[in-house]
C-alpha cells in the first residue's frame, strides 16, 4: 500500500536565498521524479538532484522571505513542508569576514573591501536597527576584520597596510598597531587585549600600550584569518585552505594551539551563540552554509544553507546575520529575533 505523500523534513531549516536544500520525502512514485515540481517561498525552485525519496534544491532568489512554504508536486500528489528564509538586508558590498554589532545601538558594521591595494570612496557603512543603509566618512582601504572593544570602540583591520585602526564617531581614524603582515581577523579578550591574525601564519597580542607580541603560529591561509573568543575564554580560529579537511583552532590563555574541530570545507567566518556553540561560515560534506559544531566538537551539522557566505554575527535578540561577498542577509533563529526595519 503507497503512503501518503508528505515532506519528512527539510535539511537544513534555515537557509538564505541560493541555499541548496534536502528535501526528504515519501510517498511519491518512481514514476513521479521526474516529473515533481518544486516551490520555495511562492516561487518555484531549481531542483538539482531528485529521486522518488530525495530532492536537492536551490532556494530562489526571489522567494518570499520568514516561515515559509516548501512545496512538493507531481501529476496527482502534493506535500508541503516549512522553512524560514533569510531576507536581504543590504546589498552592493564587499565582504571579506564578519560583520560587527555595535553594543551601544544594535547597528551593524559592514564593509565594501575591495581588492589588496584597491581604493574606495567608500569602504565602511552601517545598517541601522531601522533598516536605513548610511555610508561612514571614514575611509580605511581594505577593511578586513571589524570589532569592537569591551568599551564599544569600533576597530578595524586593513590588509594592505597590516594594521589596525580605531574609528571614532565612523569619522576620525586612530591608528593602533601596524607592522601586523596581512591584518585581518581581529578579537578581544574580557581584560581588553586585542587579537589580530595574520594570514602568513601569526597571531598577535596588541595590549593597552598598543605593543604588539607574537601570541601564536599556525598554518599560513590563502584568504584571511577569522578569530572569536568562546565562552572558555580561549580564542578560535579559522585559517581556510585548499583542501576539505580544514581545522577550526582551538588556542588557550597561554596561546598553545590544538585542534578543535576537523573537515570542514574553507572555513571562514565564525561566532558563539549564547549556550556555546559555535558557527562557522564553512562547507561540510559538500554542503555550503554556516556550520553549527556542539560546544565541545563533538558533532557539526549545516545549520543555515548558502553560498558564498564569509561572515556572521547574532544580534543581542538572537537574529542571525549573515554576509556573503556582496550583501547581508538576516534569519530569525529564534523566537525573538528581530530584523532591522522590522
Amino acid at each position: 500500500m503507497t503512503s501518503e505523500p508528505a515532506i519528512e523534513s527539510v535539511m537544513p531549516g534555515f537557509s538564505i536565498p541560493g541555499g541548496e536544500v534536502l528535501i526528504l520525502c515519501r510517498g511519491f512514485g518512481p514514476e513521479d521524479a521526474g516529473g515533481l515540481i518544486c516551490e520555495i517561498g511562492g516561487t518555484e525552485a531549481r531542483i538539482v538532484g531528485v529521486s522518488s525519496a530525495r530532492v536537492l534544491a536551490l532556494v530562489p532568489e526571489d522567494a518570499q522571505w520568514g516561515d515559509v512554504e516548501v512545496v512538493l508536486r507531481s501529476a496527482d500528489s502534493t506535500a508541503s513542508a516549512r522553512i524560514v528564509v533569510g531576507r536581504k538586508l543590504a546589498g552592493d558590498l564587499h565582504q571579506v569576514a564578519n560583520p560587527a554589532v555595535d553594543p551601544k545601538d544594535g547597528s551593524i558594521v559592514l564593509t565594501r573591501s575591495g581588492s589588496r591595494g584597491q581604493e574606495l570612496p567608500v569602504t565602511l557603512f552601517r545598517l541601522d536597527p531601522d533598516g536605513f543603509l548610511s555610508e561612514m566618512p571614514a575611509v580605511v582601504m581594505n577593511p578586513t576584520g571589524v570589532a569592537f572593544d569591551p568599551h564599544g570602540r569600533l576597530v578595524v583591520s586593513n590588509r594592505a597596510d597590516g594594521e589596525v585602526v580605531q574609528i571614532n564617531n565612523d569619522s576620525e581614524i586612530v591608528p593602533l598597531a601596524g607592522d601586523l603582515g596581512v591584518a585581518t581577523g581581529v578579537a578581544f579578550d574580557e581584560t581588553g587585549d586585542m587579537f589580530v591574525g595574520d594570514r602568513s601564519g601569526t597571531v598577535y597580542r596588541i595590549g593597552t600600550l598598543r605593543s604588539a607580541e607574537t601570541w601564536a603560529v599556525m598554518e599560513p591561509s590563502v584568504s584571511a584569518y577569522h578569530l572569536a573568543f568562546g565562552p572558555d575564554g580561549a580564542l578560535f580560529v579559522s585559517a581556510p585552505g585548499l583542501c576539505s579537511h580544514d581545522v577550526i583552532y582551538r588556542i588557550d590563555r597561554e596561546g598553545s594551539v590544538e585542534i578543535f574541530y576537523k573537515g570542514l570545507g574553507r572555513p571562514q567566518g565564525l561566532a558563539f551563540d549564547v549556550d556555546g556553540n559555535l558557527y562557522v561560515a564553512a562547507c561540510l560534506k559538500g554542503r555550503h552554509g554556516i556550520v553549527k559544531i556542539a560546544f565541545d566538537g563533538s558533532s557539526a551539522e549545516v545549520f543555515v544553507a548558502g553560498m558564498g557566505l564569509v561572515g556572521l554575527c547574532f544580534t543581542s535578540a538572537g537574529t542571525l546575520i549573515a554576509a556573503t561577498g556582496d550583501a547581508v542577509y538576516g534569519i530569525e533563529v529564534g523566537k525573538e529575533g528581530l530584523l532591522p526595519g522590522d
